[in-house]
Parts: structure tokens; C-alpha cells; sequence
């Protein structure tokens, strides 16, 4: 590369870093588009809409009727924001918090009355029409009417089938006969809702009609029917757009909810954490960054430089897409941010540790810069790749905060590959085009005394042996003593929800310092979280379930402290916002993202052993820290899922690093080395990068942990836990596992 050009490259990496900070600070535009201000934020940071319904009739819903209903509107309401809840109050009531929004009537509006969805023949009888076209919309959309009203539909037999019998719906692509592509929605129907729709259908298209669907007192759909359908599946096409096509489907699913809800109350509440928690946050990320940056810059120098300008372009341009594409954060999601810095980091540290085995080799520096891109180039794009997986399996199978985890880890690890081969190495390359060739700039790696990991095994595997099973020890002990095997929060447990009418506007930083202990001390538990009601001096504080004794200590408490009158003190019995489905179907995503990192490892290495040696691992960090949260009593809450996804991705990645350097000198292996030696010296030769990475992610949460709030402390705490768990694993249990699994079990050729 000439001067001048790397001069140029120099110049736009850093107009670009000044620009990207600026943005991040102040935005795009006069609006602040594309700042960290703009970007949408969850209830535990910003708050965000809350409304209430209650099921419609005179007898008292059933809990399975309860439980489908809050499932059903979980992942209604996910189209909104990955990180809105749904969780019951009380026996017939259902909560819905939905955050980043503040426009409770829009939603409202959009959401609509769920669970009064009906399909409707087009004439009764004796020929009369149900409903009928009435003229286009703005859009150009039909608009069609109802001539009868639903009681008279109901009276006549006209309504064929009710959106309880309507299984699922959704939007999709399909080629029409000219090829195009065309976006329908696909519903599959129960067995009832099959053998009601073939007969519906079988006479609309002897008759030529269509059948509508009706819903919220207006009519959404009212597609013709082209042939009988009688195998329990439909497709409604149009000229749709793919959000028109997902609109219907989303609607046809809160509408075939099996309880019929209505509004009770809505009102934008604050956030749950406060504006202390974010400040200490973002106090607590710059500080981390700047060790860190410090750090690199001494350790590897001239390429430490370069790291810092691409870490600092991943930062802004994280901020930047967070923006753009609305992805909302709250904690779960900052622990996804987290670990993607620390993987953008690993990627740096694994090329410079290359760099330095080159010149030490003899390689002129120039040429030991290629060379170690090029030799790093597998281990990052595997590792990361491992991750991407499980992120990817995790967005699509999982709800709520898994979700939530899952995009912004994905997004981030995008990025962090993105500056780490192309930026990191532009600006390297760049730095040395100008003059700075000298190896003292970039180091060489030194000949250390080997350390014999696997010498060790037996030892490593007792210890980890003793940890996994103390885990299950205390629960026993926990469980004995009439406690939970686990802390479990109340987004687990479920608890009361208590609304207080204060005598003055209380700020929620205030309500932490001033109001919360007050609360602690008389029910003698810290899970407690409040939230206010945005234009009123309500506060809604939530706590573990609490007998009619402890409500009553409370409300006095409460009337001693801040002279509120206790009879405006209201309380409900809340569910868990975590619903068994939901740790059904992150459980699933688990798996089901195990597996794939377990085929993606098995394809790529080419031998089952290295994939189950990581599978293994895997599984050993999440039940050491699992076992640290039960002797610890950590508070198993919300951020518990994150906590071992963080876990399950940061494991992972670190495993692949080592195995990448068995993998290379398996191909290389000396006359005079054992099996035994090589692993020995793959490990050694990854040693300083495992190490590094590790103290540069720890120092991350760290920062966290020393500068957050109590709910931040509890989560960053089982994270560092995990973060020395996974170094550890890595070096001293993969290897090992490997190499048992190696001489112990031939492979198949």
C-alpha cells in the first residue's frame, strides 16, 4: 500500500470514528435519529404501555383458558417489541406491557378487542346477504359491510366457525403461475374448525361466495372461494404486502384467542430500573472500554492502536443499527452487546497472537500481518459462526428477553466480524505503509516453559465433578429447608402487585432510595419493582406473593412513612411474566441451538470427537454456574436466561479457538511428538488469547458489577462467574476431553 493511499485510509477511518461518536452523541439529524438516546429501550430501562384487560362473561375462566390466552397475546404482542410481557392479574385478568411506546390508544387501537373473531357465510338461507361490498378505501382496499348484526348471525347459524378453531396463522411468500412472488396468509384450522370450514367452503363455492372474516366490528377479509378446502389448511391471497399479509395473520391470531377480552385500564408507566441504573450503565461501558482499550494499546502496541480506532467504529456502528432498526434494549440485551465486544476483541487478540508467531518465525512484519489474517481467518469465522448459530436458532425459536438477547448478540457479532477482518486490517496495514515497520511495534511471541494441562486431567475433572455436584447438593438443602431449589424471582414465581396513590409526584430514583427499603424491611425480601404511572402520583410496586398480614404491615408501613391513605391502596395476585410456555420454548431454543452448534463443529472439523468435547463444556459451565446460583441465593429473575445464553455463546466461541490450533498441528505433528504433547502445545499457543479475552470481557462486566444497581449486580455477578468458568473449561477440560475421547474412542474412517 503507497503512503499516500494508506494516509487517505488512515484519514477516513478516523473522520469516520469522529463522525460515528458524534451521531451516537447527537444523531443524524435535527431529531436525533441514530443516537444511543434514540434507540428504543425496554420497561426495565425506559418504560413503555401497560394495559389491562378482563375475560368478558359471567363465570370465572379457567386457568388453562388463562394460560392459552397469555400465550396467544405474548406472541401477538411481540410484533410491537421482542421484550413486551403478558401475564395474569389476579384470576380473570391479563397484563400487557408493552415498552419503547408511549401511545396507549394507538395501541389499543391496533391491538384491538382480542377474541371476537368470526367466519361468516355471504348469504343465509333463504339468500339473503350477510354482509355485502360497500365501495374502496384510500388504499384502493374493498370494503365490506355486515347487514345483520352479529347476535342475528349468531341467531341464524351464519357464523361457520369462530377463531378458537382457527390453529394458527401466518404470513408468507408464494409464486403465483407467472412466477412472481406473491405473499399470502396460511391458516391451518383445528380438527373441529377443519370439518366446519370444508363444509363452509364446499358450499360458498357451489354457490359462488365468499366467506369473511370478521373482527373487532369490522370486517378484515372477505377472500372468494376458489375450491372446496376440507384438509384444514387455507391460504387468503391479494395484493397484499408482506406487513398487510402479517397484519392479517397477526390479527386471526388474537382474535382465535379462547377468551374474549376487554380494556379495563391503560397507562404508560415508567421504567422499572430508574435513570441512576442507565447513567451507572453507560459510566460503567465507558470505563470498561477504556481499560480495555488501554490495555490492547499496551500489550500489543501498534496493533493494539489499530484495534482501539475498529472497536470504537464497532461501538458507534452497533449504536447506529440498534437505531435503525429499532431493536429494543433492555438488560438481556446489553449482555448480548457485552459478549459481542468481548468476541470483537477475541478476533483482534487471536490475529495479533498470530502476528507475533510470524515474526517470531522470521517473517518480515509486513508479510507476518497477511500471514496472520490469513491463519486466524478459520478460528474467528468458526467461532463466530458457532455463535451466529445458536443467536439465529434463539431469535426464531424463543420469546420475550431470549429474543430480545438473541438480535442484539446476533447484530453484534456481525459487526465485530465485519471490523475485525476488514477495518482492523485496513487501519494495520494502513499504520505500517507510514513508516511503522519496526517488529518492536508489534512484538514477537516468546518461548515459554510449556504448562502440562493434560498431565492434570483427573484432577481437572474431580474439581469440576465436585462443583457440578455441590450445585445439586444445596438445592437438596434449600429444597429441605422449605425454600425453592433456586431464588426464584417473581418473573418466575409470580407475586402481588400493589398500586399506591402518593400524596406527591415521587421521582422512581427517589421511590429506589427513599420508598423501596421501606418495603424490604417489612416483607424481608429485596425482589421488589416499581414502576410509575406516567401524568399521575401512582406507583406500581411489585413484590413476592404476599399473605393478607404482610399486605396490611405494608400498607401501614406505607401510610406512616409517606402519609398515603391506605384505603387507595389496591392489590392483585400476579402471574409469573415468564410463563411455562416461555421456558418451554427457550428450553427448546437451547437445544435445538446445541445441536446445530454441535452438527456446524462436526462438519467443519471433521471428527464428532471435537464436537462433543465442546457440547460437553458447554454443558458443564452452565451447571457450575448453575450451582453458584443456588449456593449463592442469587435472584433467579429475568436476566437468569440471558445469563446462561451469555454463557452458553462465550463458552463456546472459546473452545473453538483451541480446537482451531488442534486441528492445525494435528497436520503437522512431529515424528518425535506425542498425541498428548500436541494438545499440551495447541493449548499453550492459544493460552495468552484465552487469558487476555477473558480479562478483557471480565473487566466489561466488572465495571457492571462494581457501578450498577442491585438488579445489574445479580446480573453481572453469575456472568463474571461463568466468564472464569468458560477459561477454565477451555483450557484445562477441551483439551483433555478430546484427548480421551481420542485414544479412547477410534473413529470410523
Amino acid at each position: 500500500m503507497k503512503k499516500s493511499r494508506a494516509l487517505i485510509w488512515l484519514i477516513v477511518m478516523i473522520a469516520l470514528l469522529a463522525g460515528g461518536i458524534y451521531a451516537a452523541i447527537y444523531g443524524l439529524d435535527p431529531e436525533g435519529t441514530g443516537s444511543a438516546a434514540s434507540i428504543k429501550q425496554g420497561l426495565d430501562l425506559a418504560g413503555g404501555v401497560s394495559i389491562t384487560y378482563q375475560a368478558v362473561g359471567d363465570t370465572e375462566p379457567s386457568k388453562e383458558d388463562m394460560s392459552d390466552t397469555v400465550y396467544k397475546l405474548q406472541k401477538r404482542v411481540e410484533g410491537y417489541s421482542t421484550e413486551a410481557i403478558v401475564y395474569s392479574e389476579g384470576s380473570d385478568r391479563i397484563n400487557i406491557e408493552i415498552p419503547g411506546v408511549s401511545d396507549a390508544n394507538a395501541i389499543l387501537e391496533d391491538l384491538g378487542k382480542p377474541g371476537s373473531l368470526f367466519f361468516i357465510r355471504q348469504t343465509d338461507s333463504d339468500g339473503n346477504l350477510n354482509y355485502g361490498f360497500v365501495g374502496y378505501s384510500d388504499d384502493n382496499s374493498p370494503i365490506y359491510m355486515l347487514t345483520k348484526t352479529v347476535e342475528q348471525l349468531q341467531a341464524g347459524g351464519d357464523i361457520v366457525l369462530t377463531g378458537t378453531e382457527v390453529a394458527d396463522a401466518q404470513a408468507g411468500a408464494i409464486k403465483d403461475s407467472m412466477g412472481n412472488q406473491e405473499f399470502v396468509v396460511s391458516l391451518n384450522f383445528t380438527p373441529e374448525g377443519t370439518t366446519k370450514f370444508a363444509e363452509a367452503t364446499t358450499n360458498a363455492y357451489k354457490n359462488g361466495e365468499s366467506v369473511a372474516i370478521y373482527y373487532d366490528g369490522e370486517i378484515v377479509s372477505a377472500p372468494n372461494v376458489n375450491e372446496p378446502i376440507l384438509n384444514g389448511q387455507a391460504q387468503i391471497s391479494g395484493s397484499f404486502t408482506f406487513e398487510e399479509a402479517d397484519r392479517l395473520a397477526s390479527t386471526i391470531r388474537i382474535g382465535g384467542l379462547k377468551l374474549e377480552l376487554e380494556e379495563l385500564r391503560s397507562n404508560v408507566v415508567g421504567a422499572q430500573l430508574g435513570q441512576t441504573a442507565i447513567s451507572t450503565s453507560l459510566k460503567a461501558a465507558v470505563i470498561g472500554f477504556a481499560i480495555v482499550a488501554l490495555l490492547m494499546i499496551i500489550i500489543y502496541l501498534v496493533p493494539g492502536v489499530a484495534s482501539v480506532i475498529a472497536l470504537g467504529l464497532y461501538t458507534v456502528l452497533v449504536i447506529l443499527l440498534l437505531s435503525g432498526l429499532e431493536i429494543t434494549l433492555t438488560l438481556p440485551g446489553i449482555a448480548g452487546i457485552i459478549l459481542s465486544i468481548g468476541m470483537a476483541v477475541d478476533a483482534d487478540v487471536i490475529i495479533f497472537a498470530r502476528i507475533r508467531e510470524e515474526i517470531a518465525q522470521g517473517a518480515e512484519v509486513g508479510a507476518a500481518i497477511d500471514t496472520g489474517f490469513k491463519k486466524a481467518l478459520s478460528a474467528i469465522i468458526d467461532g463466530n459462526i458457532t455463535t451466529l448459530i445458536a443467536a439465529l436458532v434463539l431469535g426464531v425459536m424463543g420469546t420475550g428477553s431470549v429474543k430480545g438477547f438473541a438480535q442484539t448478540l446476533g447484530l453484534g457479532i456481525v459487526v465485530s466480524m465485519f471490523t475485525a477482518l476488514f477495518i482492523t486490517k485496513l487501519i494495520l496495514k494502513s499504520l505500517y505503509a507510514l513508516g511503522l515497520k519496526s517488529e518492536k511495534l508489534y512484538g514477537r511471541a516468546k518461548e515459554r516453559k510449556e504448562v502440562k494441562f493434560l498431565s492434570g486431567r483427573k484432577v481437572f475433572f474431580a474439581i469440576s465433578l465436585i462443583a457440578i455436584l455441590s450445585g445439586f447438593v444445596f438445592m437438596g438443602i434449600n429444597k429441605s429447608g422449605g425454600n425453592d431449589i433456586l431464588n426464584y424471582s417473581m418473573e418466575f414465581k409470580g407475586g402481588t402487585s400493589t398500586t399506591v396513590t402518593f400524596n406527591e409526584d415521587f421521582s422512581l430514583d427517589r421511590i429506589d432510595s427513599e420508598v423501596v427499603p421501606v418495603i424490604t424491611a417489612v416483607i424481608g425480601n429485596g425482589q421488589v419493582q416499581c414502576q410509575k404511572v406516567q401524568g399521575t402520583t401512582e406507583v406500581v410496586i411489585k413484590t413476592k406473593t404476599l399473605d393478607v398480614s404482610q399486605r396490611e404491615a405494608m400498607n401501614q408501613a406505607l401510610a406512616d412513612n409517606f402519609g398515603v391513605d391506605k384505603e387507595k391502596i389496591t392489590a392483585e395476585t400476579i402471574s409469573s411474566t415468564i410463563s411455562s410456555e416461555m421456558k418451554r420454548d427457550a428450553i427448546i431454543a437451547v437445544i435445538v441451538a446445541t445441536i446445530c452448534m454441535l452438527i456446524y463443529i462436526w462438519f467443519r472439523f471433521k471428527d464428532i470427537r471435537f464436537a462433543a468435547s465442546s457440547v460437553l463444556a458447554l454443558v458443564h459451565d452452565v451447571l457450575v454456574v448453575l450451582a453458584f446460583y443456588a449456593i449463592a441465593r442469587i435472584t433467579v429473575g429475568n436476566t437468569f436466561i440471558a445469563c446462561m445464553l451469555t454463557i452458553v455463546g462465550y463458552s463456546i466461541n472459546a473452545t473453538i479457538v483451541i480446537f482451531d490450533r488442534v486441528r492445525e498441528n494435528l497436520k503437522f505433528m512431529r515424528n518425535k511428538d506425542t498425541l498428548e504433547d500436541m494438545v499440551n502445545r495447541s493449548i499453550n499457543q492459544t493460552l495468552s488469547r484465552s487469558i487476555f479475552t477473558s480479562l478483557t470481557t471480565f473487566i466489561m462486566v466488572a465495571a457492571l458489577y462494581v457501578l450498577g444497581v442491585t438488579s445489574i449486580r445479580e446480573f453481572a455477578l453469575p456472568l463474571m462467574v461463568g466468564i472464569v468458568c468458560g477459561t477454565y473449561s477451555s483450557v484445562c477440560l477441551t483439551g483433555a476431553m478430546w484427548f480421551v475421547f481420542k485414544t479412547k474412542i477410534k473413529n470410523k474412517e
